[in-house]
């Protein structure tokens, strides 16, 4: 299965989530101060501080009731389910609507501790990859 991964993903160690601005980054290079990123958005380059809440998506899991799964494991999977077509767009979407989409394809996360905003964002990221063409 990790074969898989690393045939359909980028590195997802390279793409960012930066706590307090929307969206995903690509880690452009390290410097002194922090880290330059490039948002897969509008292609703008900005600084940020080493003190910022910085996450590589590849570092991100969700809880199910056995284990974690990464977030590569996860895009995988909804990837295959979806035969290579968008998510649910989570931003219209109800609380009820996105955790029965969840349900369908990962059906034992653990509704206690993935919250709706959690798949909110799951949906977001994974829509973005997919509109970026970083999923193929």
């Amino acid at each position: 299965m990790l074969k898989t991964l690393k045939n359909n993903f980028m590195k997802l160690d390279d793409i960012l989530s930066i706590g307090g601005k929307p969206g995903l980054y690509k880690l452009v290079k390290a410097t002194r101060q922090g880290v330059l990123v490039e948002s897969l958005v509008d292609k703008k380059r900005i600084p940020v501080s080493q003190r910022a809440d910085v996450s590589a998506l590849s570092d991100i899991a969700i809880y199910t009731y056995e284990e974690e799964l990464p977030l590569t494991e996860i895009y995988d999977r909804l990837y295959t389910k979806l035969d290579g077509a968008r998510a649910i767009d989570s931003s219209k979407a109800s609380t009820d609507e996105l955790r029965a989409y969840m349900s369908d394809f990962l059906a034992d996360y653990d509704e206690e501790r993935v919250y709706p905003s959690h798949i909110k964002k799951l949906f977001a990221w994974y829509n973005l990859l997919h509109d970026c063409e970083l999923l193929n």
